[in-house]
């Protein structure tokens, strides 16, 4: 009996695909393209939970987002195995090995399964039965990956190419020869002639023990910061906190050049089931179902005579008259209209607008928080209008703003307020005000979401603008 950990990778920041995702709230948060209104990180989670063997998920993260993580998982049901908190990115080799290191406390037997979690993949029968033929080979020692059979010419992903040619009804696989990073358009028209070659998806497969014994072999130095950073870690709530003064010094690679290119026991096996890791608008578009007239649309959108075309509306009616191969974003705070031959140059406009201020480069109007989260909903200076969720059961910090004062209005469900020491309940439609200085805390008691409308006003109201004197969740 084989142990199966998965370790899903749910680092970056999916800026190609602004602006729904954001550095606040990134893709694999986001339920994006489909009708399905899971994230693309539970639907990674749910797409293999019912394998044989398969154990609870480890899952590699940024500190921002260990609250969402946290969430996500608990509204699917799961509860992970560990959730590690990077304290910066450092690519693909040092989240696998810092995954790995955490399995190997385990057992040094198991098997990881190591996923992307801003995958999106069609068909999960076919998926299942490619990677149980994984475990076959992984436990044969070999470094499995998942081959994906390419339909065109891509020009935006590396490829595999096999000593054997791979036939996808077989699912054999193959030896690796070499990997080959994004090639030129003329060589990607060359690759798909032949069988030997195939997009690499970035999943792999292998004993927790023999990546850990090819990172000592190819790339000692990131397999020893990794184990000094696990070594010094801290349990903070449900979170590992590794060490960042052994991390910040781990070398930044992708696996595949820190091992996978120089193992003599890498194995790619054929993977055909309507994959695509949802880079950029184009490959959304691209992997979507479509309309007879090539649009993919989603949200309130009223379209006519427009042709090959993305359309997403998350708020108002969206119009579109006559449009053609065009991509159209629009959100609560930004829209996006771009040709879809420029929609690749995405990620250097995000960049500039950032370095230019511009706050919805990297901020949504909704910012999650541990205990729900709140929605921007109205600005001007001096005043600010929010909508603020609180998970049952859940509550804010003990605390105070030096700038500020605020009102409180409940929407829905029931509130238990402290101010000052002073402790009641609020109920629907009922109010209360919070002077500036004033110790406050907000609670949620009931079994229902609680909402309400907060009011700020004073002579300053960014967030930092707040003192806690106790949280739950350990923040300062």
């Amino acid at each position: 009996m084989i142990n199966i950990i998965p370790i899903i990778l749910c680092g970056g920041k999916g800026t190609r695909l602004w602006p729904l995702s954001r550095l606040s709230y990134p893709k694999q948060f986001l339920a994006i393209g489909g009708v399905s209104e899971k994230s693309l990180l539970q639907q990674t989670q749910e797409r293999i939970s019912d394998l044989n063997e398969i154990d609870n998920p480890i899952i590699i993260c940024n500190e921002e987002h260990r609250f969402l993580v946290a969430e996500q998982m608990r509204k699917i049901g799961i509860t992970p195995k560990a959730i590690i908190l990077e304290s910066e990115g450092k690519n693909t080799a040092a989240a696998i090995t810092l995954g790995a290191l955490k399995a190997l406390e385990e057992s040094k037997d198991s098997l990881l399964l190591v996923l992307s979690a801003d995958h999106k993949i069609k068909d999960g029968k076919v998926f299942k039965e490619v990677i149980k033929k994984g475990f076959e080979k992984a436990l044969d020692d070999n470094l499995v990956t998942f081959g994906i059979i390419p339909n065109r010419p891509e020009t935006g992903y590396g490829y595999i190419e096999s000593v054997t040619v791979l036939d996808k009804d077989n699912l054999e696989g193959a030896k690796i020869k070499k990997f080959i990073e994004k090639p030129n358009e003329d060589l990607a028209k060359e690759f798909i002639k032949s069988k030997k070659y195939t997009w690499n998806s970035g999943m792999f497969l292998f004993k927790t023990e023999l990546i850990l014994n090819e990172l000592k072999k190819y790339n000692p130095s990131i397999l020893n910061k990794c184990a000094q950073s696990m070594k010094n870690s801290v349990k903070d709530l449900d979170f590992i906190r590794i060490d960042n003064r052994y991390f910040s010094e781990c070398p930044n690679l992708p696996i595949d050049i820190a091992v996978m290119e120089n193992t003599d026991k890498g194995y790619v096996i054929p993977l055909d089931a309507g994959w695509s890791d949802i880079g950029s608008w184009n490959s959304l578009w691209d992997s979507e179902d479509k309309d007879l007239n090539g649009n993919f649309i989603k949200g309130k959108v009223f379209n006519k005579d427009s042709s090959n075309c993305l359309i997403n509306s998350e708020n108002r009616l969206l119009v579109t008259l006559g449009l053609k191969d065009l991509i159209v974003v629009e959100t609560s705070d930004a829209t996006l209209v771009s040709d879809k031959k420029h929609a690749e140059d995405l990620k250097s406009v995000v960049d500039k607008l950032s370095k230019e201020g511009y706050e919805e480069s990297f901020l949504h109007k909704k910012i999650y928080r541990p205990w729900g989260s709140y929605t921007s909903l109205i600005e001007s200076e001096g005043w600010l209008v929010k909508k603020i969720e609180v998970n049952p059961g859940s509550k804010l910090s003990l605390q105070m703003h030096n700038h500020r004062a605020e009102h409180w209005i409940v929407v829905s469900g029931t509130a238990e307020i402290e101010i000052d020491k002073n402790k009641f309940t609020l109920n629907k439609n009922e109010s209360t005000f919070i002077p500036l200085k004033s110790k406050h805390r907000l609670i949620n008691p009931g079994q229902i979401p609680l909402i309400l409308i907060e009011i700020q006003s004073g002579e300053y109201i960014g967030e930092d603008d707040i003192v806690r004197f106790k949280d739950e969740y350990g923040r300062s």
